[in-house]
Parts: structure tokens; C-alpha cells; sequence
């Protein structure tokens, strides 16, 4: 067993390097299942050897090379056993490519291959919880355990989802490759859409004990980063990254010393991470410049760096908000975006206007359960000074908020009233 020290680095070289790692053997073995396992294979090799032999200087080349010579022996082993001549001479031609040596001028075939890999994972033919697991699993770096405490489902609930999302990508024969330009646009909104749920589950967890999973963020952040390095062309990728870093910017000052809720009328912007603004306002600008017309991320990332640029709540641009919920709505037809422009119209030109939008919103069956619509409308009307009528507003959030640090600050809000 390593010493605390060095399972703490190799802990810090798998998540760096296995992104790259996986996506490398799948492009040569052709199934994501396989390529984990060699990958794991090689993780297991390097717990044993690095506590005694130091971890090595470039400890994705050794990984990559381990894990090819654990395919090649597994190879050889099933080419000895197998007697169809198809299959032994498809795995011979994969025997091939496992023993050519790596070269320094594939770096750009590596880079195509972490590419590829996001598209695979993210694929249609997987459900949303299938993708969102398997892409924490293969590009996050998560473990089994790691993902069930993030998202507060049991550890086989995962298990089965990332074995049956590898089978099915196996089983449909999901080519391993960017999908063309025809395609791109359906299949990248995939991508993009897992990785904001995996932002969203921390920047808001849905449930559990913690407001925020800063780590979720993190994880989110870091595949953005590398998805606008890969595809530095598409203005959405910007758009989400610009969202995610501005958001970000704010998590310091979203808990208070308890890690109670502290919203942002209450933020202390001082405690903003004003680095994490500037990155977010040049992903959005560099978004605009190459967008025709704002895709939703993009405009998402508009009304992030309306806040970021602002002083106070008093000194934001609400107008613009409203102006930018507007064209949101129109390109989304949301419930959830109609309501959060209901509250830029009520910070904009009253509560009296805000509670108006947010009644019409009422009878929406996709809002019917969804705290947040209880939350607002409690809000306008405490502003409205109608207290008995918000106070039950607020009870009504509880009762349909399944996190606990929420949960009490609505209690909170309605036991003041």
C-alpha cells in the first residue's frame, strides 16, 4: 500500500492523465470498455511499482506503454485460445497497432482522441444519466464512489449505469469519431448539456446536506476548458465555458460560515473571484465574436456577466437582463427561463409586475413540483407585504426542496414571517 504522499500523487496523475489515456486505447481497440480496463490495469501496475521505484517523469507515457503491454499479453492470449479466422485477424491488426511505439508527433492524434472520446460518451443512443455517469467516469476521473456522493444515489445505482452505457456504445457500435458537420450541431448540444448538468449539481445540488459541490464545478469547468481548447470555432463552447467561469466566480460568497445558503442579494462581492470574472467575460467575448446569432449558452453567459460587472444589486442592469431573458425564452420556450425572467422583471419594474408573470406560470405542469416557483412567488409577496400569503409560499418550498441547507433557509424565511 503507498504512503499517504505518493497515493496522493498518483492519485493527481490519474486525473490528468486518464482522459488522455482512455481516449488513446479506445482509439486503437475500438471498445471503451476494453480501453478502462487496460487503463486500470496500467493504474494498478503503477500503485505497485511507484511507491518503490518513484513516479516516473512522464507517468502518462509510462501508463500508456503499461497499458498496451497488458492488451498485447491479453491479445495473444485470446488469439491462442480463438479459432475463427475473422476475429483473429481483427485482433491481430489491433495487436499491430498496440505494439507500434508512441511517438511525439502524435500529440494532435491525442488531442483528436479526448475529442472523440467527449462525443462518445455523450452520445444519444445513452440516456442522460448514462452519459453524465460515464462521462464523470472516463473524462472526469471520478470514481464509482466519488460520482454516487456527488449526484446521492447508490454506488451499484452507478455501477449498472456506466456498465450498461459501455454495452450499449459496444452493442450499437457508436463509431469512435467527431461526428460531421451535418450531425455536429444535435450531437455538441449533447456534450454541452452534460456538462452543465454536472456544473448545475454543483453550483445548486439538488439534494443532500451541502448547498454547493465545489468539486463538481471543478470537474465541469476543466472539461469546458479542454472542449474550447479542442473546438476553439464554435461559439457555444465559449458561451458555456464564459457561463460556468462567471458563475464559478461566486462560490466563495454562496455559503456562509456554516455553509448555510447565502443568496446573491446577500453575496459580499467582494469575495468574487474576480480571475474567474475576467476568464468568464473573454470566453463570452471571444462567444460573441464568433456567434452570428446568441445561442442560449451565450446568452446565459450575458446575463452571468451582468451581475459580474455590477457593484450591487441596485447598480445591475435589469433592463438589459429582461432584454436578454427575452430572446432566452424565445429561443428555449423554458418554464424555468420564463420564471427567472420574472424576477429580472420584478427587480426591473416592481414585484407587483414580477408576480404577475410568475401566476401565469402557475398552472405550467413542468413547474408544478419545482421549489423554486413556491420560492419566487414567496419573495414577491413578502416584498408586496403580503406576509401570511408568502409564509405559506415558503412552507410549500420546503416541503418540495430536497436540500437540507435550503430546506432550513426557507424555514427560516417563513418562521420570520
Amino acid at each position: 500500500m503507498p504512503d499517504p504522499a505518493t497515493q496522493r500523487a498518483i492519485d493527481a496523475v490519474w486525473r490528468i492523465e486518464s482522459t488522455r489515456l482512455i481516449a488513446g486505447l479506445t482509439r486503437i481497440v475500438g471498445d471503451v470498455a476494453v480501453a478502462e480496463d487496460l487503463a486500470q490495469d496500467a493504474l494498478v501496475a503503477a500503485l505497485e511499482s511507484w511507491p518503490e521505484s518513484g513516479i516516473p517523469d512522464k507517468p502518462g507515457a509510462w501508463l500508456m506503454a503499461t497499458a498496451k503491454r497488458r492488451g498485447i499479453d491479453a491479445l495473444r492470449r485470446r488469439i491462442a485460445l480463438e479459432r475463427k479466422h475473422e476475429l483473429i485477424a481483427h485482433e491481430q491488426r489491433i495487436l499491430q497497432q498496440l505494439d507500434q511505439p508512441d511517438l511525439v508527433a502524435q500529440v494532435d492524434d491525442v488531442e483528436d482522441d479526448v475529442l472523440r472520446l467527449i462525443f462518445m460518451t455523450c452520445h444519444p443512443v445513452l440516456s442522460r444519466d448514462a452519459r453524465v455517469a460515464l462521462t464523470l467516469r472516463l473524462l472526469g476521473g471520478l470514481s464509482t464512489p466519488e460520482i454516487a456522493r456527488a449526484f446521492l444515489v447508490s454506488e451499484g445505482t452507478v455501477a449498472q449505469r456506466i456498465v450498461r452505457a459501455k454495452r450499449t456504445l459496444s452493442e450499437a457500435r457508436v463509431p469512435f469519431e467527431v461526428p460531421g458537420r451535418d450531425e455536429l450541431g444535435d450531437r455538441l448540444s449533447a456534450v454541452l448539456e452534460v456538462i452543465y448538468l454536472v456544473f448545475n449539481e454543483g453550483y445548486a445540488a439538488t439534494g443532500g446536506e451541502h448547498w454547493i459541490r465545489p468539486p463538481l464545478c471543478e470537474d465541469a469547468l476543466r472539461l469546458g476548458r479542454i472542449l474550447a481548447g479542442l473546438m476553439p470555432g464554435e461559439p457555444e463552447v465559449h458561451g458555456l465555458l464564459g457561463l460556468m467561469e462567471l458563475q464559478a466566480s461566486r462560490l466563495r460568497a454562496r455559503v456562509g460560515p456554516g455553509g448555510e445558503p447565502v443568496l446573491l442579494a446577500d453575496q459580499d462581492r467582494a469575495r468574487w473571484d474576480r480571475l474567474l470574472v475576467q476568464r468568464g467575460l473573454a470566453a463570452l467575448g471571444r462567444a460573441e465574436k464568433l456567434a452570428g446569432a446568441l445561442g442560449p449558452y451565450t446568452l446565459q453567459a450575458a446575463i452571468a456577466a451582468c451581475h459580474a460587472r455590477a457593484r450591487s444589486v441596485e447598480d445591475t442592469d435589469w433592463l438589459r437582463i429582461v432584454a436578454l431573458y427575452d430572446g432566452l425564452a424565445a429561443l428555449t420556450g423554458s418554464p424555468v427561463v420564463e420564471l427567472n425572467r420574472a424576477v429580472a422583471v420584478a427587480m426591473a419594474f416592481g414585484p407587483e409586475a414580477g408576480l404577475e408573470l410568475v401566476d401565469a406560470l402557475a398552472g405550467d405542469r413542468a413547474l408544478r413540483d419545482y421549489h423554486l416557483l413556491a420560492t419566487v412567488r414567496g419573495d414577491l409577496l413578502e416584498r408586496l407585504g403580503r406576509d401570511a400569503e408568502a409564509r405559506a409560499e415558503f412552507l410549500r418550498a420546503a416541503d418540495l426542496c430536497a436540500n437540507e441547507p435550503e430546506r432550513e433557509l426557507l424555514l427560516a424565511r417563513a418562521e420570520a414571517l
